[in-house]
C-alpha cells in the first residue's frame, strides 16, 4: 500500500481553445491544486509534467515542462517529464507515488496538459498515430485514424464472437452525455438518445463519431504528499500497479494492471463506490468493465442494459462524463480522471455526486495500441479515510 495522499487536484475546462497553450492551461490547473491544498509554492519539491502529443503538434519533443514552466513560479523547481501515450497522466501520478513512498521528496505535483486543437485538423491524427508501431503504419491515409480503427476493429470482434450490438455502445454515450450535464468542465454537454448516437457520421463501423472521444485541449493537476498533516480528508492512493503489453504474462493489459491494483490494495474493481474508465471509445468502456472484473467474459454490454454503471445504479463509471464527454486531451486525461474520483470521495460533485457516501474509488486508464492490445495501462485505487 503506497504511503502517499492528494490533497489538492484541479482541472481546466476541456474543449477546442484557439488561444490556449500548454503552458497557460497547465499554470491554470497548478495554481487551482495547490489553492484547493492549501500548499505553498516552496513545498512543491518536484514535478511530474506529463504531455503526449507536443513533439509532433508544435516540434517540442524535450523539456516540455520545463520550457512551458519557466517563467511561473513553478520555474526552477525539477520537472520530470513522463509521455506514455493516453496513459501518460497517470503514468506521472504512479512516478510521483514511487517518489513519495521511496522518501526521496515530501510533495509534489502532477500536471498534465495537452493542446490537440490546430488549423490543420490532421495534424493531432497524424499525431495520435505515433502511439502505435509507425512501422506498420506506412500504408494509413494521413486523414485518418489509426486509433479508431484499431478500436473499431476490437468492437467488430465483440459483435461476432459475444452478441454485442452497436446500440450497446451508443447507450454508453447516453449515459456519460447525461452525466456531463452536470461537469462544467466538460467538452459535451448536451444529451443524445440512441437513435442520435447510431445515425451519426460513421467513423469506422461501427463506431460513429459520438462513440470516440473528440480532439480537445484541457489540464488538471494533483499536489501529492507523504504528510497531509490534518488536511481535510486527505486521499490516500491505496494503489497505483503499471503494466505494459507483450510477454508472457496472462491476460489483457487492464487486467494485469488491475490484479496487480488488487495485490497492493487489497481491494477489487467490485468493492468500489466510484469507478473511472479509460472511454476513448464507447466499446472500450464496455470491455473495461469485464477487464476489471465486473463482469463476465463477454457480458460487459449487460450492465449497461441494466443501468448498473449509471449515476444511481449499483457502481457508477464515468460521472464527469468520461473522455467521451469530458473530452480527452491525452497527457491530461489520467490526471482529469483522478480530479473527477477525489470530486467524488470529498463529496464535491455537486449535482453528479454519487448516492453512496462513497469511501474508495478506481481509475484505469490505458494508451497505445502494440499488437491488438494497448501498449499500456495503470490501474489506480483511492480511499478516503475517515
Amino acid at each position: 500500500m503506497s504511503s502517499a495522499y492528494i490533497i489538492g487536484s484541479a482541472g481546466t475546462r476541456c474543449g477546442r481553445f484557439p488561444d490556449a497553450t500548454v503552458a497557460g492551461m497547465a499554470i491554470r490547473a497548478l495554481d487551482a491544486a495547490l489553492a484547493d491544498g492549501g500548499v505553498d509554492t516552496d513545498r512543491v519539491e518536484a514535478i511530474f509534467f506529463s504531455n503526449a502529443l507536443s513533439g509532433l503538434m508544435t516540434g517540442q519533443e524535450c523539456v516540455r515542462g520545463q520550457v512551458a514552466l519557466r517563467h511561473s513560479r513553478y520555474g526552477g523547481i525539477p520537472t520530470v517529464n513522463v509521455e506514455n501515450a493516453c496513459a501518460s497522466g497517470s503514468t506521472a501520478l504512479h512516478l510521483a507515488c514511487m517518489a513519495i513512498d521511496s522518501g526521496m521528496y515530501e510533495t509534489v505535483a502532477v500536471v498534465g496538459s495537452e493542446k490537440m486543437s490546430h488549423p490543420d485538423k490532421r495534424r493531432p491524427i497524424q499525431a495520435l498515430a505515433g502511439a502505435a508501431d509507425v512501422d506498420l503504419l506506412a500504408d494509413a491515409p494521413e486523414d485518418h485514424s489509426v486509433f479508431m480503427d484499431s478500436y473499431a476493429e476490437r468492437a467488430r470482434g465483440r459483435i461476432e464472437r459475444d452478441g454485442w450490438s452497436p446500440a450497446d455502445f451508443a447507450q454508453v454515450v447516453v449515459k456519460n452525455r447525461r452525466h456531463a450535464l452536470h461537469n462544467a468542465g466538460a467538452q459535451f454537454r448536451n444529451t443524445m438518445t440512441v437513435d442520435e448516437v447510431l445515425g451519426s457520421r460513421m467513423i469506422s463501423a461501427p463506431l460513429t463519431l459520438p462513440m470516440c472521444s473528440p480532439i480537445g485541449d484541457g489540464a488538471a493537476a494533483v499536489v501529492v504528499t507523504g504528510t497531509p498533516n490534518g488536511t481535510v480528508a486527505p486521499i490516500r492512493v491505496r494503489a497505483s500497479a503499471l503494466s505494459a503489453t507483450g510477454g508472457s504474462a496472462p491476460g489483457s493489459v487492464v487486467q494485469r494492471a488491475a490484479a496487480i491494483a488488487r495485490e497492493q490494495s487489497g481491494i477489487s474493481a467490485e468493492d468500489v463506490d466510484v469507478i473511472e474508465v479509460h472511454d476513448a471509445t464507447a466499446s472500450a468502456e464496455l470491455e473495461a468493465y469485464e477487464h476489471l472484473g465486473l463482469a463476465n467474459p463477454g457480458e460487459g454490454n449487460r450492465l449497461i442494459a441494466e443501468g448498473q454503471t449509471q449515476l444511481g445504479g449499483a457502481l457508477p463509471v464515468n460521472t464527469g462524463g468520461g473522455l467521451l464527454s469530458r473530452g480527452h486531451p491525452v497527457g491530461a486525461t489520467g490526471v482529469l480522471q483522478i480530479v473527477e474520483l477525489v470530486a467524488q470521495l470529498r463529496r464535491r460533485a455537486g449535482e453528479r455526486q454519487v448516492d453512496l457516501d462513497p469511501r474508495l474509488a478506481l481509475a484505469q486508464n490505458a494508451g497505445g495500441f502494440v499488437e491488438g492490445d494497448n501498449a499500456v495501462a495503470v490501474v489506480t485505487v483511492l480511499e478516503r479515510e475517515r
